[in-house]
């Protein structure tokens, strides 16, 4: 195998690695978060 083709498949990978790694962090960012408030008419839950 070409040592310039080796450089291009590792290159591809260490890409791949980190759009996935952007795309899972995204996800985790959005993910559902809970709101949790105590006033004069109890204790409201909810989620957004």
């Amino acid at each position: 195998m070409n040592r310039n083709l080796l450089y291009l498949v590792i290159g591809a990978l260490v890409v791949a690695t980190l759009v996935l790694s952007y795309y899972f962090y995204q996800e985790r960012q959005n993910s559902t978060r809970i709101e949790i408030s105590v006033g004069k008419d109890g204790i409201s839950v909810e989620t957004k």
